[in-house]
């Protein structure tokens, strides 16, 4: 018998896989939010803990209290020569919408928002791997060199000072991801680290980051290391970022539950075919289509029946609540991160078809 737990997502409650058409960018998985998040506050970068750590912005999530703020801290990097692309907030399908941030070779495409300390809108200034070692940009990063040796000193000018914190719609930044942003979203890449996570979870549980009651102004605005909200690492804002007042909510509106399983996710839905012209190449592409489609089912069926089996282990070991909530947990992880793959799947295949050369209009023949 399957175990349906409410889990309170480690960002924002997770529902429906929304696919998008927009800009590439990282893949998303979430329910539109009707409100704009908050601007970014303004606050100091705490040093950093030793070689190796890398900064990984602040940030405003949203969960079951509305948004609450993410500190900025330092993570050590998963692998070496391995970068952080921030995640943020996008405008689309009628609401804001959180892209996840990853690691990876390249800093990919992160809305165009001004985040600070090197992540100025486009790639990063704030340091570089050489030979197994990242080089900080004192520059722009808080670093004791007489405890890191490897660094570096260059200036740089912002070209972006706004304190937006989404992309797109009314009042958001205007940017769109370059070729090189695009291409790095496509390289391997992990998603948030453990500490990361952990550090989302902590976050989460204390009311004094809740937009509700710090008005924009954190008193947790970044720490020295993940999770360690409380100590002499942890800094608070400066300066509050404008709260945005939240729209009434109807009674009436329908509630969307988490997708916990693969079962929980609605079926893909094919798009469209963009037609190129050329019926040899759309034919192709609907083939490839129905064979993505397939394969993506068979991908859902499998999940489907490890998680079965986990539920069949649980019920035999009779274990407590606390540890199904895990497995859980664990299972929601799993559902979102194959529908992120397969929604990335999708986009991938029409943007193909989209980019492939159409037909050159006919001459007139000449008039006899």
């Amino acid at each position: 018998m399957r175990i349906i737990l409410s889990i309170r997502s480690l960002l924002f409650t997770l529902g429906m896989l929304i696919m998008s058409t927009a800009s590439f960018a990282q893949v998303r998985v979430g329910v539109a939010i009707t409100i704009a998040p908050p601007e970014l506050p303004v606050y100091e970068q705490p040093i950093c803990p030793g070689d190796g750590y890398l900064w990984t912005p602040g940030y405003w999530a949203y969960g079951d209290d509305g948004y609450f703020w993410v500190p900025g801290t330092w993570v050590l990097a998963p692998e070496v020569g391995f970068l952080w692309t921030p995640g943020y907030w996008g405008w689309g399908d009628g609401g804001y919408i959180f892209y996840d941030g990853y690691w990876g070779p390249q800093v990919g495409f992160y809305g165009g928002i001004n985040y600070g300390f090197g992540y100025f809108g486009h790639g990063f200034e704030g340091g570089r791997w050489d030979n197994g070692h990242f080089f900080y940009n004192r520059a722009v990063l808080n670093v004791n060199v007489d405890v890191i040796h490897n660094v570096y000193n260059t200036r740089v000018n912002e070209t972006n000072v706004a304190r937006v914190s989404f992309n797109g719609g009314s009042g958001g930044i205007n940017a769109r991801a370059t070729a090189q942003e695009e291409a790095a979203a496509h390289e391997r890449h992990i998603p948030a680290v453990a500490a990361q996570t952990e550090h989302i979870q902590a976050a989460r549980s204390n009311p004094e980051l809740r937009a509700s009651a710090n008005h924009g102004k954190p008193p947790i605005a970044a720490t020295d290391k993940p999770g360690e909200l409380k100590g002499g690492g942890a800094v608070a804002a400066r300066e509050a970022g404008t709260v945005h007042e939240p729209a009434r909510p109807e009674s009436n509106a329908p509630r969307v539950n988490p997708a916990i399983h693969p079962s929980d996710l609605p079926r893909t839905e094919r798009p469209a075919t963009p037609s190129t012209g050329n019926p040899n190449l759309d034919k192709k592409y609907q083939q490839q289509q129905q064979k993505l489609q397939t394969k993506q089912d068979q991908e859902r069926q499998k999940l489907q029946q490890k998680q079965d089996q986990d539920h069949q282990k649980l019920e035999k070991q009779k274990v407590d609540d606390a540890k199904k909530q895990q497995v859980e947990q664990k299972h929601q992880q799993q559902t979102q991160q194959l529908a992120q793959r397969h929604t990335q799947q999708q986009q991938q295949l029409q943007q193909r078809q989209q980019a492939a050369p159409h037909p050159a209009p006919s001459a007139r023949p000449p008039k006899g």
